[in-house]
């Protein structure tokens, strides 16, 4: 654990404020939920909470039969991360990382995203350059808690076709069913 050097006095009802840059550094927003954990030694961890995280067995599941369909690699992310690759080889590079900014609106403003000849490439993750092909956000109850997407090959640009888009929609579709269940 990293310390900040920032100390904060809890007030009369329990609050704590996380300051502005930790909240900003970590993409913690208003009306985000927040997990809590104890540590042995009388700590206190709060973390970002996701509820893709709990389904991370059946979006990595799923992502693997997507991949295998497709023939193109499938990412599941929640709102800041990836949460789920169908690609082997492709773990380590996109697994757990954040976000890039570009994603990150597309799915804040429920973008269904497809990859065409003139349209700008969206970067999974800043410093990568595996474009995707189509992305579809996950909702469940209105929200939108992640995204399901298929990256495009690294040698191709070539736009994406609507059956991998109606898979990927498919694929956001039944993970936010299984959320609201």
């Amino acid at each position: 654990m990293k310390a900040t050097g920032i100390v904060r006095r809890m007030d009369d009802l329990g609050r704590v404020v996380i300051p502005k840059e930790i909240r900003r550094t970590l993409r913690i927003r208003e009306g985000d939920s927040l997990e809590i954990y104890t540590e042995e030694g009388g700590g206190v961890v709060f973390r970002k909470y996701s509820p893709m995280g709990e389904m991370e067995d059946l979006a990595t599941r799923y992502s693997r039969i997507l991949t295998q369909m497709t023939g193109f690699s499938a990412l599941v992310c929640d709102r800041d991360r990836v949460v789920a690759v169908g690609s082997a080889a492709l773990r380590r590079v996109f697994l757990e990382k954040p976000l890039s900014q570009e994603l990150s609106r597309c799915l804040f403003e429920r973008e269904i995203y497809a990859a065409g000849r003139e349209s700008q490439p969206l970067l999974v993750i800043e410093g990568e350059n595996r474009p995707v092909r189509c992305l579809c956000p996950i909702l469940c109850a209105g929200d939108v808690l992640g995204g399901v997407m298929l990256l495009q090959p690294s040698e191709t640009t070539l736009p994406a076709g609507e059956s991998e888009q109606a898979l990927t929609r498919a694929a956001a579709r039944f993970l936010g069913a299984q959320l609201e269940e």
